[in-house]
């Protein structure tokens, strides 16, 4: 079992910034990769951003390419997402999840957190 919490979610208005945190805990050792989805209102859930957890490499959404950087923490176990230049389509609940594997398909993650509001106002 991994236990998943995100924070750093808030209200912010266009144009601003925000970083979100992922803290992991239990089996960890096990996970490949982790990344970031967000979820809006009436809408499904979308691929933000993710990381391998040996060797950092990144994979990001085309939305947020250029405004949001992935990053983690092996020592602390904890992944973020620093988001810069927020548009209000940013506006979604943040999740973070862990898989085998490096991928944007929600359906390969295994383990979710909680999730983390954030609204960007215009």
């Amino acid at each position: 079992q991994v236990q998943l919490v995100e924070s750093g979610g808030g209200l912010v208005q266009a144009g601003g910034s925000l970083r979100l945190n992922c803290a992991a805990s239990g089996r960890t050792f096990r996970t490949y990769a982790m990344g970031w989805f967000r979820q809006a209102p009436g809408k499904e859930r979308e691929f933000v951003a993710a990381i391998t957890w040996i060797g950092g490499t990144t994979y990001y959404a085309d939305s947020v390419k250029g405004r949001f950087t992935i990053s983690r923490d092996n020592a602390k176990n904890t992944m973020y997402l620093q988001m810069n230049s927020l548009k209000p389509e940013d506006t979604a609940t943040y999740y973070c999840a862990t898989s085998s594997i490096l991928t944007g398909t929600a359906g390969q993650y295994d383990y979710w957190g909680q999730g983390t509001q954030v609204t960007v106002s215009s």
